[in-house]
């Protein structure tokens, strides 16, 4: 394949999108993930810069998402009604189609790890729970405790859920936390990953689709990337992320136009709230939301940006 010597690097990520909104968002807290979210675009673009692939680039800033407490992932994920963590996680490789994701994992560290560890050692794209774990460990992959993912906020929030203990006013408003990433590398290769900690007080091992390939991640180097957020199951249905691949492969039609009639049309007719992250063949990006807010941001040559709410 002939590479273009004007492909520039392209990184992309989102933090979960929801009721987001200024009047409700402390000063310390916003500055903190406006900080974390500048942290991770720098994670990932240092590795593209260096030459390094796409898939590398997604893995090493959604480490970083999912290492910092203010997302819904890894550290700091919401707790499931049982009162512990299952945590999901996909990664897919534009370049080859190839893909992997873990499910319902409660001991791993950095779930993303193992999802592109599934990519690399396994015949298989999605391992669901113990299974996931197993192979994941005896490929090297970090073990720690639930506890580990817990944080005060996370267990104030669902002790008022559950128990009747802490503060109501704690219960935060509709928010689909989530975080995902999508890269373009030097070699016009794209990548996309996705990871989350579910839905706070989620039951009978809801899944959502954030570890769905076609659903909450997508990639494929003739059209586009895509990590999504949002309420996983009208995701799930609709395929969402495959679909503004096959709109843009089939229908001709552009990234902005596909994921406008997706999340602003199709998505919004179900009364469907999210987003999604987006980065095409030619590094043109988007970043729809129709919900309030949407923790987000983007960099490539000599632009940074980093948005949270609709105004930004």
């Amino acid at each position: 394949m002939t590479v273009s010597q004007d492909i520039k690097p392209v990184l992309v990520i989102h933090g979960g999108a929801g009721t987001i909104e200024r009047s409700s968002m402390k000063p310390d807290k916003e500055k903190a993930i406006r900080k974390s979210l500048r942290e991770a675009l720098d994670k990932g673009y240092e590795v593209l810069e260096g030459g390094g692939s796409a898939m590398d680039a997604v893995e090493a800033t959604i480490v970083f998402l999912e290492d910092s407490p203010w997302f819904n992932a890894g550290k700091g994920s919401v707790i499931t009604k049982e009162g512990h963590h299952e945590l999901d996680a996909s990664i897919m490789d534009g370049a080859t189609l190839n893909a992997g994701a873990v499910s319902g994992v409660k001991t791993l560290k950095n779930p993303i790890k193992s999802a592109s560890l599934v990519s690399k050692k396994s015949p298989h794209v999605m391992l669901y729970g113990r299974g996931a774990e197993k192979f994941a460990l005896e490929n090297g992959m970090e073990k720690v405790e639930n506890s580990y993912f817990t944080t005060p906020s996370r267990l104030e929030r669902w002790k008022a859920l559950n128990e009747g203990k802490g503060d109501n006013s704690l219960l935060e408003p509709s928010k689909y936390g989530t975080v995902g990433c999508v890269a373009l590398d030097k070699n016009g290769n794209i990548a996309a990953g996705t990871s989350t900690g579910g839905m706070m007080n989620k039951a009978y091992n809801r899944i959502g689709d954030s570890p769905i390939i076609g659903a909450g991640t997508y990639a494929d180097n003739k059209t586009c990337g895509v990590s999504c957020t949002g309420h996983g199951e009208f995701f799930i249905r609709i395929g969402v992320a495959k679909e503004i691949s096959d709109q843009m492969e089939f229908g001709n039609k552009s990234l902005e136009e596909a994921v406008n009639y997706t999340i602003y049309q199709k998505l919004t007719d179900m009364e469907a709230l999210g987003g999604l992250i987006a980065i095409d063949k030619e590094g043109n990006i988007a970043m729809p939301f129709n919900t309030p807010g949407m923790y987000r941001g983007f960099k490539q040559p000599n632009q940074t940006y980093v948005g949270i709410y609709g105004d930004d």
